[in-house]
């Protein structure tokens, strides 16, 4: 294993998983671990049937994607409304 690299053990739903990553890489992974692991724990406690553990991991990932695209569509929107509120106050000083 290449020395910039470790493992690490994170857990999901209680299970272990043992991934692989760069040692500036830990911290993040981590957190992106126990977010995952809320999201899981979210769709497991609120479905009303009896879901396996990959049918939650899917749709955990899909509520993910989905919230991160909703993040990034309303990022966009804001800086074009604020790219055209300069423009328009930039038309007004030039009056």
């Amino acid at each position: 294993m290449n020395q910039d690299v470790i493992g690490v053990t994170v857990q999901l739903l209680g299970i272990d998983y043992r991934i692989a990553c760069r040692r500036d890489e830990r911290a993040g992974l981590i957190a992106a671990a126990h977010h995952l692991d809320s999201k899981m724990r979210e769709v497991r406690d609120h479905s009303s049937k009896l879901l396996s553990p990959d049918a939650i991991a899917v749709m955990s990932a899909l509520n993910v994607s989905y919230e991160w695209i909703q993040q990034q569509q309303q990022a966009a929107h804001n800086a074009h409304q604020q790219y055209t509120h300069d423009q328009r106050q930039e038309d007004r000083v030039e009056l």
